[in-house]
């Protein structure tokens, strides 16, 4: 069985199927142009540079395109790159599916919605448990296959709903040693803090941000939906604003993008489960592509810093 893109190391050579995630046109120092490609399978992704591009070159190699694809992976400041030798579309001949080479969740969409729903059941106040499953139900079909980012963490199909599954369990062992959390309170965030990223984001695949997402961003968009849906659903209580408030609190400070710092407890324990997820889904990502004794490239959204793998 083929391996995928992150069980190469440096020094590989590859040949193999992969996805365009990405691809900018930039020039060099020479004045040629090039593209640069974020090429992905199922397993990761990768950096590659195509040189002395053509027209029909950047045409060709564009987003959301299936290329075979030869090289070397080599190191690049530190960080893995394809050296490409040779690369082209596939053809019908190549019996390829695109969904076969698209990161997606560990786990199934209709099981991770089955959870989800769940959580929301186990509410007991009735005007939280009313707005977290309107605001569910009318955006669910983004919800589940959405991203819940462009790059850094959970960047692949379905990631945002598996984000928000890792949050539901992480809030409910955290509840459990904590009974003065209010569950509901807590679940309820943790299903709608990043809801607004349907709109902030263009889509499952080749994600990129929304006029809409760069003008406003995912927190104001949320906040602005849980007051349509108190209107819509005739509610009218202190759950609204402390909803809104765990919303716009969930990064926790004004320069990593809340309007306001958490002031319930609640909040802060929502950013706090936001942060570790979000953490530990990329060091793991890291990790997974290297062999215990070894260090990891330097993960940028984590200060820069490489992380050993223990040999144990």
């Amino acid at each position: 069985m083929q391996k995928g893109i992150i069980h190469y190391g440096i020094g590989d050579s590859i040949d193999t199927y992969m996805y365009i995630k990405s691809s900018t046109k930039a020039v060099a120092s020479n004045g040629k142009p090039f593209l640069t490609l974020i090429l992905s399978d199922k397993t990761g992704e990768i950096e590659a540079k195509l040189w002395d591009v053509s027209e029909d070159d950047e045409k060709s190699f564009a987003s959301e395109k299936a290329v075979k694809i030869m090289g070397e992976i080599q190191n690049y400041r530190g960080r893995s790159q394809l050296k490409i030798r040779n690369i082209r579309l596939t053809t019908d001949l190549d019996a390829i599916n695109i969904s076969d080479l698209i990161q997606t969740a560990p786990i199934g969409q209709e099981e991770m919605m089955g959870k989800i729903t769940q959580y929301i059941f186990e509410m007991r106040n009735p005007n939280i448990q009313r707005i977290t499953r309107h605001l569910l139900k009318k955006y669910q079909s983004e919800f589940i296959t959405f991203p819940a980012a462009t790059k850094n963490h959970h960047e692949f199909l379905s990631g945002l709903a598996y984000h928000v599954v890792s949050m539901l369990d992480l809030a409910k062992a955290i509840a459990g040693l904590y009974p003065k959390l209010n569950k509901d309170l807590l679940y309820a965030g943790v299903i709608l803090h990043d809801l607004g990223k349907v709109m902030e984001l263009s889509g499952p695949v080749s994600t990129v941000y929304t006029v809409e997402g760069n003008l406003l961003g995912h927190i104001t968009i949320m906040v602005s939906e849980i007051s349509k849906a108190a209107d819509e659903l005739g509610i009218d209580g202190e759950e609204i604003m402390i909803l809104k408030h765990l919303v716009l609190s969930h990064h926790g400070k004004a320069e990593w993008g809340s309007p306001k710092p958490p002031l319930v407890m609640e909040a802060e324990v929502l950013h706090y489960i936001d942060n570790i997820d979000a953490k530990i889904n990329m060091m793991d990502r890291a990790l997974e592509r290297v062999k215990p004794g070894e260090f990891t490239e330097r993960v940028f959204a984590l200060e820069n810093r490489s992380f050993y793998k223990p040999q144990l």
